[in-house]
């Protein structure tokens, strides 16, 4: 389960199909240094993203088939 404390840097390299929930959801910055050692719910309070709108989404993602790196602990 993705959780608010999780470390977006951390998500992307364990799954990079959460890339595109991030940026559907207008952090286009994943590259940046900050933003790689952001918390999720940090992130959204940066962006004035909706955090729990957000883990809905990579939550639903990751119970998709092709996101075993989700589904396998993260």
């Amino acid at each position: 389960m993705i959780t608010r404390d999780m470390v977006i840097g951390d998500l992307l390299d364990e799954n990079a199909a959460a890339k595109s929930i991030f940026l559907e959801s207008g952090m286009h910055c994943l590259g940046c240094p900050a933003a790689r050692g952001e918390t999720i719910e940090e992130a959204c309070a940066v962006h004035g993203v909706d955090c729990d709108l957000l883990l809905k989404k990579l939550n639903a993602a990751s119970k998709q088939p092709g996101c075993p790196n989700i589904q396998n602990g993260l």
